[in-house]
């Protein structure tokens, strides 16, 4: 049996059989093989997974010195998984933290929870429609650390989940060393996310974040002292989180709102209504806020609000 590179040349199976990631990789030329059931059926309707290995395949064309890495990372792999288990373990490894550890670890929480499987995809597909500059799919699963780091926090909550407390505070750790993201893995986060270059996120253990949410760089979900239980924010569906800002305390930044940069959130954020300074003002006013027709998590429109130039305070 002999497969393909990405260069096009012929090598033989038992050439890689000493590979360092072979074990982890299935060289079947049929997608899913040897799966069966609603895996292998899960498997066919990836048009996510198929996208990225065209797009690898593009990217070698175009750059034939990155074929082995590519390779290596993408197209030696027959699933999502087996290729962002590997990447993640590559990245997050150190000289005593080795990466074939850290591959069996997420392998085998991506490759057993379906929710996670879902989750990445929908954050791939948030990046691609989100961010302008994110040009492909491979070029967020390989190089964007916001998303690298969230799917790596998705494998740290599902340890904390099942009381696995210590590995699931070193992967924090290695995380927040490696991408400058600090997300305790007790905090809950939905699916369709986009952190937004991502550096400086800090995100608390009891947090939650909802679905379809977007949030920038030197965001804060924190506390606001040293109490314990129930502490940190809890946000909605939709919603926007600009650069800079610090949501404290155990507040609701309601579904589809918007948090202008720069902002420090103390009270509830009215559902569809935008609140910006420091401290938080919604716009229109509370009583009565003025109210968005979009989900702002999804259209990213940080200045939407902005009708004229009298509405800047200098």
């Amino acid at each position: 049996m002999s497969i393909t590179d990405p260069l096009g040349f012929n090598s033989d199976r038992t050439q890689l059989v000493d590979h360092p990631l072979y074990k982890y990789v299935n060289f079947s030329t049929a997608r899913g093989g040897g799966k069966g059931g609603e895996e292998e059926e899960e498997d066919d309707d990836d048009e996510v997974w198929l996208k990225v290995r065209e797009e690898a395949k593009w990217d070698v064309e175009q750059e034939p010195i990155l074929s082995n890495y590519y390779f290596t990372t993408i197209l030696a792999h027959d699933s999502m998984e087996s290729a962002l288990a590997t990447h993640l373990a590559t990245k997050l490894s150190n000289s005593t933290l080795h990466s074939d550890t850290l591959v069996g670890v997420f392998y085998g929480v991506l490759k057993e929870d379906p929710e996670i499987r879902k989750a990445i995809r929908a954050d791939l597909r948030a990046a691609k429609e989100r961010d302008p500059a994110c040009i492909s799919y491979v070029h967020c699963l390989l190089n964007f650390k916001g998303f690298q780091a969230c799917q790596a926090h998705r494998v740290a909550h599902k340890l904390w989940s099942q009381g696995r407390t210590v590995l699931a505070l070193l992967i924090q750790n290695r995380v927040s060393m490696v991408f400058a993201v600090d997300i305790h893995p007790g905090a809950k986060i939905g699916w369709g996310i986009l952190l937004d270059h991502a550096t400086g996120i800090v995100i608390g253990e009891t947090a939650v974040v909802g679905n379809n949410v977007s949030i920038l760089h030197n965001v804060t979900l924190g506390g606001t002292g040293k109490q314990s239980g129930d502490r940190h924010p809890k946000v909605g569906d939709g919603v926007l989180v600009g650069a800079g800002t610090q949501v404290l305390g155990n507040v609701r930044i309601c579904e589809g709102a918007k948090i202008g940069a720069g902002s420090v959130v103390l009270k509830e954020v009215p559902e569809r209504s935008t609140a910006v300074g420091n401290p938080t003002r919604i716009l229109g006013k509370r009583e009565k806020p003025c109210r968005m027709n979009e989900l702002p998590g999804v259209t990213m429109g940080h200045t939407s609000f902005l009708s004229d130039w009298s509405d800047y305070v200098i």
